[in-house]
């Protein structure tokens, strides 16, 4: 005899033995048992979750002569003629391949005769959302009005699709996805019955792949099992499935949430020279992402929404919380987006890496949010390698203003760069232990140069190529001020202005300030306002 899939050879014979649909088979099973049989049920679900299973178990159920506890025997006449596909009271139509209405007028037509071995006439209707409007319309009287030898099981995954007569008529079960542990237990079941062993991890590995579905996790695992004769381990799971492992993830995941895009195509390169797909890469990564976002909304609930251990919420919350949402959110999208422009793609992985280093650099996307970009620049601000303009992009401005403005250059209001002056000793104090406390902006400290104390005013000085770090550091001022305030031993305030300002043209300085915004920020994502 020819092999036979796992998923064929271990197909439950009887109610019990369904995973993970305990309200759709306590439900079947007390109806059997109390002989409360509908003329017409509707199985919906996704893929692999066992609708037709439960179809052709319940035609047995229906039909056996001694059930037990609302199961079928599997031992008597009818049981045996049903298993062996044999009974010709118990028709499975493809709606797919059979989707005409003169397959169901004939259908209609064959009904109304009494079953020849069993007690009901079963006809179960695979994909029955298939079916043409004609088909449904010759379907729908015999639908409503069955004799009463006659019980119909319609399965479909998409229910949607089901005009509402035939809905109505119907006793409907939802079959929802089935737990990646109680996937684990049953490939324990199925390994222990044909003597074959497998890791705990590969196992984990095989149930996520297969997204609830327990016929494809037993395809899987019999793919797994051909490719060796031996255990089969979660790294040998990973190269059979193209997907990449839990921690090599996380290293990926630390890559994006650090803006470190060498570290992020290293990472890709990796794992395509292991053999992952680029596709099944970038849902690994949006997965991935997914439950960084959801362990920093969800919290404890991580591990129940998402099925992990309590090791690895725990690891994925301390990986959230260096992340900023809007930055998880982004990269999420980016790598969902280019998964589905994948498929027409001729170099996917070029794709993909473009998808990592945009990123990577949220302050030259357009969608990335400001939060986003100001925790980008002040990243690097604290290496040294922010500059706050391109100087050819600052020559063009300041050709620009001189054309506009020509006088500007003579005009005797123009005031000349302020003097820097040697700072007091509580001013150096102060600076230092506000960029002691706050290592995230000692280095633009630096670059605020003293200029002097006018009574309760401490006055700061930035360059013109500081306008960003200025406005950077206006959202930390009452923080400064209360440092300041400690050193000099009274209430102080900050005066913060640019090289150049002139008293009586504070709009130069504002022009300037603005001129730089928009050439970082770009123009279409700012509004101006009275």
């Amino acid at each position: 005899m020819s092999y036979q899939a796992l998923y064929r050879a271990w197909r439950p014979r009887t109610f019990s033995e369904i995973c993970d649909q305990d309200a759709v088979v306590r439900t079947l099973k007390r109806q059997v048992a109390t002989g409360r049989i509908a003329h017409a049920y509707l199985f919906c679900g996704t893929r692999g979750t066992g609708k037709t299973t439960a179809a052709k178990v319940l035609a047995r159920a229906v039909n056996c002569l001694s059930p037990r506890d609302g199961d079928p025997c599997g031992e008597c006449e009818a049981c045996q003629a049903i298993l062996r596909e044999n009974c010709m009271d118990v028709l499975e139509i493809d709606a797919a391949s059979n989707n005409g209405v003169d397959e169901i007028r004939e259908l209609r037509d064959k009904i109304k005769y009494p079953p020849a071995l069993t007690k009901y006439k079963v006809y179960i209707i695979d994909e029955v959302h298939m079916l043409s409007s004609g088909a449904f319309n010759a379907l729908l009287k015999t639908l409503e009005e069955p004799p009463r030898h006659a019980v119909f099981i319609l399965a479909t995954t998409e229910p949607q699709k089901l005009p509402a007569t035939i809905l109505s008529r119907c006793q409907r079960f939802d079959f929802h996805r089935i737990s990646v542990e109680a996937i684990v237990a049953r490939l324990k079941v199925v390994l222990a019955g044909i003597g074959r062993e497998a890791e705990d991890g590969a196992l984990q590995e095989i149930a996520r792949a297969a997204e609830g579905a327990m016929r494809d996790a037993l395809s899987l695992l019999d793919v797994c099992l051909s490719f060796t004769e031996g255990s089969v381990t979660a790294e040998l799971a990973r190269d059979v499935l193209g997907t990449t492992g839990r921690n090599f993830m996380f290293e990926f995941a630390d890559s994006i949430i650090s803006w470190d895009a060498a570290g992020a195509l290293n990472r890709i390169d990796e794992a395509m020279r292991r053999g992952s797909d680029p596709r099944v890469f970038s849902l690994d990564a949006a997965a991935h992402l997914r439950a960084l976002l959801l362990a920093d909304v969800a919290g404890d609930d991580l591990a129940k929404l998402l099925e992990l251990t309590p090791e690895d919420a725990q690891r994925f919350r301390e990986q959230a919380s260096r992340a900023n949402r809007e930055q998880l959110m982004r990269a999420m999208e980016l790598f969902m987006r280019v998964e589905s422009e994948m498929k027409w793609a001729t170099q996917p992985r070029t794709m993909l890496e473009l998808a990592a280093v945009r990123a990577c650099h949220p302050e030259q996307e357009e969608e990335a949010a400001l939060d986003e970009r100001l925790a980008r620049m002040e990243k690097k601000l604290e290496s040294g390698s922010f500059v706050a303009a391109k100087p050819a992009a600052a020559d063009a401005g300041a050709a620009r203003r001189e054309r506009e403005a020509p006088a500007r250059a003579t005009s005797p209001a123009k005031a000349a760069p302020l003097p820097a002056e040697t700072p007091p000793q509580e001013y150096l104090d102060a600076i230092e232990r506000f960029g002691a406390e706050n290592p995230s902006v000692r280095n633009m400290l630096g670059k605020m140069r003293f200029g002097g104390v006018d009574g309760d005013a401490v006055k700061v000085i930035f360059g013109r190529d500081a306008v960003i770090v200025r406005r950077l550091l206006e959202g930390r001022a009452q923080q400064i001020e209360a440092a300041l305030s400690d050193a000099f031993g009274r209430p102080m305030r900050l005066a913060m202005q640019n090289e150049g300002d002139a008293p009586a043209r504070p709009w130069a300085a504002a022009r300037d300030a603005i001129d730089q915004t928009l050439d970082v920020f770009g123009r279409d994502k700012i509004v101006f306002t009275d």
